[in-house]
């Protein structure tokens, strides 16, 4: 049986379930056209998340393939993820 790391050396972080890249994708998606600063900040705050430590996190962001965007810098990086991710 293998042990888990002391809690401080693997801290907790916020996790959006499902990732906030692809909420904001998908409304994106819906509304036709692009998210203003407003609607994509009251998206992540109304969105799912929970704390699970930091590798577990990073187990789920390869198993899914790509890491979602850093909520506290959500506008910011959903422009940059945008731009990769949606077709105009």
């Amino acid at each position: 049986m293998s042990q888990s790391p002391p809690a401080d050396s693997d801290p907790l972080c916020l996790v959006f379930i499902p990732a906030l890249v692809a909420i904001l994708l998908n409304a994106e998606r819906k509304k036709g056209e692009p998210l203003t600063e407003a609607e994509v900040l009251a998206l992540r705050d109304a969105a799912a998340c929970m704390a699970m430590p930091a590798s577990q996190a990073a187990m789920l962001a390869a198993t899914r393939g790509y890491s979602d965007i850093v909520a506290e810098d959500a506008w910011n990086e959903w422009r940059r993820a945008r731009v990769e991710l949606v077709q105009e």
